[in-house]
């Protein structure tokens, strides 16, 4: 896809939601929920299964109404305004939905028509949003034939069809492979740079935290804050060329460690696990062990911001 300048209809508004509900009988799937996502940012969407993220990502995309509370995607409400919301909205469920007789080609200009492209600019996109993400050599094949990985890469075209400036996935990178996932996330920061609002829900939580600016927590139809005095401490991968060396001298400093089951041992490096409070403990450690002659292989967080913010939630521990 070209990234020479923003889409047209671009604005800073990006999307605001206040006090958002959403019943299903007596299940309150959306229960107060409220979240910014910041035009020419990547937000991620994080909560397990059941928290309201689909039935939120709905409402953004105009298919479901909401109880009370207010949207804006883009400038606009989708229930007031939904012709206009819909316009600057591009919407890729989790499941990918087609008719399986129409070519991937054929797909992306049934959609573009809706859209009111012209034939001539919908073929010029059809064939270069096709390109984008590596289906070219599909282009005029079923969709029936491809893949689960494939499906969900033209469901990413498919929702940029129409060159919105608001994009809300629904876990976009189910079934992909290594280097799908890559290209998806270079993608993704791309339009993000261009301007446009990206809203992403995933639980690979490794996978957001390469690419998302900020984050939005969701539990029980909540939006949810992390305990922030949780996060403050983190274990973290710490690996020397002998592990020996490395034991001993934390053990003089009174370090608690333990053994770290994930350390890479072909080399003959060994590791261990290690609880610090956050950046400027791991560059003290760093400094002290090299002055104390430790020979220091590495030192990474066990896990990323994304994941150990998520473990710290009170709602999902009760």
């Amino acid at each position: 896809m070209s990234s020479t300048t923003p889409p047209p209809s671009a604005t800073g508004d990006g999307i605001v939601v206040r006090d958002l509900h959403r019943a299903f009988g007596t299940v309150r799937a959306l229960d107060g929920v409220g979240l910014t996502a910041r035009a020419g940012a990547v937000t991620a969407l994080v909560g397990p299964n059941g928290s309201g993220k689909t039935t939120l990502l709905l409402v953004l995309a105009g298919l479901l109404v909401p109880d009370r509370g207010s949207v804006s995607v883009a400038g606009h409400d989708p229930v007031a305004h939904g012709p206009a919301a819909r316009a600057r909205t591009g919407w890729m469920p989790d499941t990918f939905g087609t008719w399986d007789s129409l070519t991937a080609r054929e797909v992306l200009l049934t959609f573009a028509a809706t859209y009111r492209l012209s034939p001539a600019a919908a073929a010029a996109r059809a064939t270069d949003l096709l390109a984008t993400v590596h289906l070219s050599e599909y282009a005029d094949r079923p969709a029936s034939v491809l893949s689960r990985g494939q499906k969900q890469r033209l469901g990413l075209a498919r929702a940029l069809v129409h060159d919105p400036s608001v994009l809300l996935l629904d876990e976009p990178a189910s079934g992909l492979d290594p280097r799908s996932r890559v290209d998806l996330r270079i993608l993704l920061r791309r339009l993000a740079d261009e301007g446009r609002t990206v809203l992403v829900s995933s639980h690979v939580l490794s996978e957001l935290d390469e690419m998302a600016d900020d984050a939005v927590f969701l539990s029980k139809g909540r939006t949810v804050v992390p305990d922030a005095a949780a996060t403050g401490t983190t274990s973290w991968h710490v690996r020397a060329l002998s592990l020996d060396a490395l034991t001993t001298w934390l053990t003089s400093t009174g370090a608690t460690w333990q053994p770290d089951g994930a350390a890479v041992t072909q080399t003959g490096a060994g590791g261990v696990l290690l609880d610090m409070d956050g950046d400027d403990d791991a560059a003290r450690l760093v400094r002290d062990a090299v002055a104390a002659g430790v020979p220091l292989v590495s030192l990474v967080p066990a896990a990323g911001t994304l994941e150990q913010a998520y473990l710290t939630l009170e709602e999902e521990r009760r």
